[in-house]
């Protein structure tokens, strides 16, 4: 079993225990301000940067020591991150899905729920904590799971960043009404990164959908190829939770240098 079926077998139980707990929990706050994704992206020059608050992972493990997502966020604003995402799935990321209510304090920015959502209650759960976009992955969900998780995130007042790794899940996700596509450049089987998987797909994407590049990002060099290739944004993560100076790398990774040198 690859990693991958073993995350959303796990989270099948975890929706299982959603599903006994009281819905008052799962009620969102009407006065927390909503921050569009789509608006945030949709701002040149391009691409726009999406900056990962993510603990660990399944093959890399803690990325770093004193893990503390607040200063992660401070550095990511100012370091000029158009969107946060933050990665909330507990048993294979150590992430916790508090952090978004508690980061949605802190910044003006928008909010995506990065985690494995194969269920509506999920949808739910990611509004009342402070979500304003939640990351929903074509290669563990049918066409009509899709189509029914779009539908009802948007009844919710959530966008969704859609993910795709290969031709056949580009092609469920453009039958949906997703308007925002990411494409991870990581490859499911084997970990491999390869930005062409971005170049590749990117060719077959109607000039009406929102292109995001995932994984593999850590160079200023990276960011001019796609935005040549018409991608919008790019979602960054490992390389700047390892960096020593979040904001300073952020930058340098935007503009090419430390604007502040």
């Amino acid at each position: 079993m690859n990693i991958l079926k073993k995350i959303v077998a796990r989270k099948k139980v975890e929706v299982e225990t959603l599903k006994r707990r009281e819905v008052s929990s799962l009620l969102p706050d009407n006065n927390v301000k909503h921050h569009s994704l789509m608006a945030a992206l949709s701002q040149e020059p391009y691409p726009r940067v999406i900056a990962e608050v993510k603990k660990a992972s399944p093959s890399a493990g803690l990325l770093v020591d004193n893990f503390d997502p607040p200063s992660l966020a401070m550095a990511y604003k100012k370091g000029g991150a158009a969107a946060l995402s933050v990665v909330t799935d507990e048993h294979f990321f150590q992430g916790e899905l508090a952090w978004l209510a508690n980061l949605k304090l802190l910044v003006d920015l928008p909010l995506l729920r990065k985690d494995f959502i194969i269920d509506p209650l999920q949808v739910q759960e990611s509004r009342a904590a402070g979500a304003d976009a939640i990351l929903l992955i074509a290669a563990i969900l049918s066409q009509d799971e899709l189509q029914e998780l779009l539908d009802i995130a948007a009844g919710q007042g959530l966008e969704c960043l859609v993910e795709v790794h290969d031709e056949k899940d580009l092609k469920k996700v453009l039958s949906t009404t997703a308007v925002i596509i990411g494409i991870n450049n990581r490859n499911l089987e084997n970990f491999t990164v390869d930005l062409e998987t971005t170049l590749r797909l990117r060719k077959l994407i109607p000039a009406d959908r929102l292109v995001v590049s995932e994984s593999g990002i850590d160079r200023h060099a990276q960011l001019i190829r796609l935005a040549a290739a018409g991608v919008q944004g790019v979602l960054v993560g490992t390389s700047l939770v390892r960096s020593g100076d979040r904001a300073a790398k952020l930058r340098e990774l935007i503009l090419g240098h430390d604007a502040n040198l």
